[in-house]
């Protein structure tokens, strides 16, 4: 892959950046790097070599769902701030 300036500028237009001209060439020669450094794992051999599903041995461990000591709904919105009587009120997140 050819990596010029034009991609450069490109890919910090897509990503919102604002690149000063001065890191243009650096952040091609990094790009670079890291377009050969990941062209080198082509070089491996993997016949016979079974995905990965976890970087360790040991897998995800789930507790059992066990039904426990819970708040009623009227309890629970008893000490909200803020509810509808079915729901917590919350202020808008945007």
């Amino acid at each position: 892959m050819n990596v010029d300036e034009g991609l450069v500028l490109r890919l910090a237009d897509l990503s919102k950046l604002a690149l000063p001209p001065e890191r243009v060439e650096r952040l091609r020669t990094d790009l670079v790097n890291i377009l050969a450094m990941v062209e080198k794992l082509n070089e491996l051999d993997l016949e016979g070599v079974e995905p990965l599903r976890y970087v360790t041995e040991v897998e995800q461990v789930l507790r059992p769902d066990r039904i426990g000591n819970h708040l009623d709904r009227n309890s629970a919105l008893a000490n909200a701030p803020d509810s509808d009587g079915e729901y917590f009120k919350v202020p808008r997140v945007i």
